[in-house]
């Protein structure tokens, strides 16, 4: 009897076993077979890098966090020690892409070369930038929605901004109208996650903007549920551990002007029927709207910034849906307070910080990050754009993307929020 059990148990033990093997070896792609080979400034032991080290404490994980983590390092182990795969290196000169998409037409980029003029100190500039956003997530005088929950209390559907590169241990959260198109490019590059007739893509800028932006390129956190059932968040949490986590941010007033331009000034279909003609008709009093955007900007009919900004003060804008990823607040995007990033990037120093970032991530040589759009949206330009809008909905506007200011350390507009 004794023996029979113990014969049930071992085989029960090994089938656990076996079905974690398959689990993290499930992808061709997968959570084994990553590379991590960043330094960055996060307080960390001279010359260690962020992830699992000799001695790291794993006591705070559970037992099965413990396993797998213990089984991805032996892995890792593995990987360093095998002679790796021949990866090419940047081709210089490479020619500039036929823009076919319209918002890339209209705004052009700007192919000028961009010097190292402001000699950033950029080991400083992130220590600032991170000690900025912790204080302020650990500061309990300064509250908003979500801020005091747990990263296993998200739910599924908000992951669905965290991108995961698995061949060189990367994480990026992409914040739309943040020069996210091209940084969603260098992630295709880079984890080789979409072929151009059998090949991975070498250059960003040949990968054309409609694949950019389909979901099924990327692998992101919210498709972990689907591949690893109820292990989804242990893997999730050694993947924060041990990869490089970073995100781009931007001053949360001009990134709602960017997102104006982009999907109202623009003939956008899709942004006309979901946004506009409700906008238009609740804010505008206008009725039988064309069905097309191509109609409705040819007779005149626009959403105007004014109607927008109503739109987003709106108490009855959410209890409908929420708001679109586009001026969807950066804290509900990539959760800042749940997730502890190794490097905070903002678009108004987008060329050096990508710069440092590509050779931190020691990548530099394999692509050169995208050339900036000429017209992009300057800061300089709130003035006019909040002229016309009420000092009362100014106000309430900044209450509504405080959270973002504050944390990625944006200066207070004290110039929109006075007479």
């Amino acid at each position: 009897m004794t023996k029979a059990r113990l014969l049930r148990l071992s085989v029960v033990l090994v089938s656990i076993f076996m079905i974690l093997l398959i689990i993290v070896y499930w992808d061709n792609v997968g959570t084994a077979h990553f590379y991590l080979h960043t330094s960055f400034s996060r307080p960390h032991s001279p010359g260690a890098i962020p992830g699992i080290t000799a001695g790291e404490d794993w006591e705070a994980l559970p037992d099965v966090d413990e396993f797998l983590a213990k089984l991805l390092s032996s892995n890792l182990k593995q990987n360093n020690s095998s002679p790796r795969k021949t990866e090419q290196v940047l081709v210089q000169g490479s020619s500039k892409p036929a823009v076919s998409n319209l918002e890339e037409n209209v705004r052009g980029y700007d192919w000028s070369t961009h010097n190292d003029r402001n000699s950033l100190d950029q080991e400083k500039l992130q220590i600032e930038r991170q000690r900025t956003l912790r204080e302020f997530c650990a500061n309990s005088s300064f509250t908003f929605p979500t801020k005091e929950r747990s990263f296993d209390d998200i739910p599924n559907y908000e992951l669905n901004h965290l991108i995961v590169d698995d061949r060189h241990g990367i994480i990026y959260c992409y914040v739309p109208k943040v020069a996210c198109t091209n940084w969603k490019r260098v992630m295709i590059v880079l984890s080789e996650s979409l072929l151009d007739q059998g090949v991975p893509y070498r250059n960003p800028l040949d990968i054309p903007r409609e694949h950019v932006h389909n979901t099924s390129t990327h692998l992101t956190f919210n498709k972990f549920w689907r591949r690893y059932g109820k292990f989804s968040r242990h893997l999730m949490k050694i993947k924060l551990k041990k990869y490089t986590k970073f995100l781009f941010v931007r001053d949360p007033f001009v990134r709602l002007i960017s997102a104006f331009r982009s999907k109202f000034e623009l003939e956008n279909e899709e942004f006309y029927r979901r946004f506009a003609i409700p906008m238009l008709k609740l804010y505008s009093n206008h009725t039988n709207l064309p069905t097309s955007v191509s109609e409705a900007f040819g007779a005149g009919l626009k959403v105007t910034f004014s109607d927008f900004i109503q739109y987003l003060l709106d108490p009855r804008t959410e209890k409908m849906a929420p708001f679109n990823e586009h001026w969807r607040q950066v804290y509900r995007l990539c959760h800042p307070c749940q997730i502890d990033y190794d490097f905070i990037g903002k678009l108004e120093t987008l060329d050096e910080d990508a710069a440092y970032l590509l050779q931190l991530l020691k990548v530099d040589r394999l692509l050169r990050f995208p050339p900036s759009y000429r017209n992009r949206t300057a800061s300089s330009w709130e003035d006019n754009w909040f002229a016309k809008i009420p000092l009362a909905w100014r106000q309430q506007l900044y209450k509504l993307y405080e959270a973002d200011f504050v944390l990625f350390g944006y200066p207070k507009p004290e110039n929109l929020l006075k007479d």
